[in-house]
C-alpha cells in the first residue's frame, strides 16, 4: 500500500499527540488540518506543512485523503465519524465516539456499511503497566480474580469549563468526569476483567456545582462478568493530577499499580513488573504515553499487517455502556444491568 494521507480535524490541546504519533508512524503523512479558527488553523497548517480547511465537509471531498483523525469536542464526534466513514475514509477518533449508547448505535450502522476502519483512542491500554497486567492475568500469575479497585483523583478548576464553551454541559460534553476523564479507568477495569455485567453508583457535582451542570465526582460498585466485583472512585476535585491507583486481588496475590509502577505482591515477594514513562513533548502526564502505540497499531490494521491491537467501536461501546449505566444508576439509586 502506498503512503496514507491523513487529515486531522480539530486543533485543541490533544491534537499534538496525534501529530507526534503520525510523525513516528511509517507510511502515513499529515496532509490536511481542519480548524474552525482561521488564524489558528492557518498558522498550524504552515507549521505542519499541510493543507488547511475551515470546514471538515470540504476536506472529506478531497479524494487524496485516506484517513481522518477526530480531535474535536464530544458533541461533534458522532456526526464527523459518520460523515467520514460515509466518505470512504478510515477514522481514528478521540473518545468518546458519541455522547451515549444511542449515538454509538448510529455510528455502528454507518460503520457496518463503510469500507474504512474505525479506531478509538483508548491510549492507556498501551501503557507498559496495562500491557503487563493483561499478560499477568493471562498467565494466571495471581490466580482467579476476586476483586479490583481503582481510584482516580485529578484536578479541573472552573476555568477548564468556562473557557471551553462546551465542557460542563450535558448537551455538548455528555457529562464530565465519567465520560471525559474516568472513562479511561473504567475501560481498563472492564478490559482487565473481561467485561462488566452490572453497576450501582452515585455521580454528583460537588466542588464545581455552581459552575457545571455535569459531575465532578463518582463512586460505584461493579460486577464483572468473571464473577469478581470492583470498587471505583474518581474525582476532578483534588488539588493536583495524581497517577491512577489500581489493584487487582487474586487467589494467590495482588497486582498493584501505584505511582506509575506495577507490582506483583504475594506472600513471599514483591516484584516490580513495569513502569510507565512520562510522555514526551507537549503531552500532559495524565494522558500517558500510549498515543504513539495506539496510532501505529491502528495503521498496522489498516494496512492489514496483522490484526493490529487497536480499540474498536465494540471496545468503545463497552466503555460507554458502563458510563451510561453509572449515570442511570445514580438517577434511580439501583443496580443497573449492562446487556452483553
Amino acid at each position: 500500500m502506498d503512503r496514507l494521507n491523513v487529515a486531522l480535524i480539530g486543533a485543541g490541546a490533544i491534537h499534538t499527540c496525534h501529530v507526534e504519533g503520525l510523525r513516528h508512524t511509517p507510511g502515513v503523512h499529515l496532509t490536511a488540518l481542519v480548524e474552525s479558527d482561521r488564524e489558528k488553523g492557518a498558522a498550524l497548517a504552515r507549521r505542519y506543512d499541510c493543507r488547511y480547511y475551515m470546514d471538515y465537509r470540504e476536506m472529506l471531498r478531497d479524494k487524496d485523503i485516506d484517513a481522518v483523525h477526530i480531535c474535536t469536542p464530544h458533541y461533534l464526534h458522532r456526526e464527523m465519524i459518520i460523515a467520514s466513514l460515509t466518505a470512504g475514509k478510515h477514522v481514528f477518533s478521540e473518545k468518546p465516539v458519541g455522547l451515549n449508547l444511542l449515538e454509538v448505535s448510529l455510528i455502528r450502522k454507518a460503520a457496518a456499511e463503510a469500507k474504512g476502519r474505525l479506531g478509538v483512542c483508548f491510549q492507556n491500554r498501551h501503557n507498559p503497566t496495562s500491557q503487563a497486567i493483561r499478560e499477568q492475568l493471562s498467565e494466571g500469575s495471581i490466580g482467579n480474580m476476586r476483586g479490583m479497585k481503582a481510584s482516580l483523583t485529578w484536578s479541573r478548576g472552573g476555568a477548564y469549563y468556562t473557557d471551553s464553551g462546551w465542557r460542563g454541559r450535558f448537551a455538548t460534553e455528555g457529562g464530565s468526569l465519567l465520560i471525559n476523564q474516568a472513562i479511561h479507568t473504567l475501560d481498563l477495569m472492564q478490559w482487565f476483567a473481561g467485561g462488566v455485567s452490572r453497576v450501582k453508583g452515585v455521580v454528583d457535582s460537588t466542588l464545581l456545582s455552581d459552575i457545571i451542570e455535569t459531575e465532578d465526582s463518582a463512586m460505584a460498585m461493579l460486577r464483572f462478568t468473571n464473577g469478581a466485583h470492583g470498587v471505583f472512585h474518581a474525582t476532578t476535585c483534588y488539588s493536583t493530577d495524581s497517577p491512577l491507583q489500581l489493584e487487582i486481588h487474586g487467589e494467590r496475590g495482588l497486582l498493584r499499580l501505584e505511582e506509575s509502577r506495577l507490582w506483583r505482591i504475594t506472600e513471599n515477594e514483591r516484584t516490580l513488573l513495569a513502569c510507565d514513562a512520562p510522555p514526551e513533548g507537549d503531552a500532559k502526564c495524565y494522558w500517558g504515553d500510549g498515543h504513539q502505540q495506539a496510532i501505529s497499531q491502528f495503521y498496522a490494521a489498516v494496512r492489514e499487517e496483522g490484526k493490529g491491537d487497536y480499540a474498536t467501536l465494540d471496545d468503545a461501546a463497552r466503555a460507554q455502556a458502563v458510563v451510561d449505566a453509572l449515570y442511570r444508576s445514580s438517577q434511580v439509586r439501583q443496580w443497573v444491568d449492562i446487556l452483553p
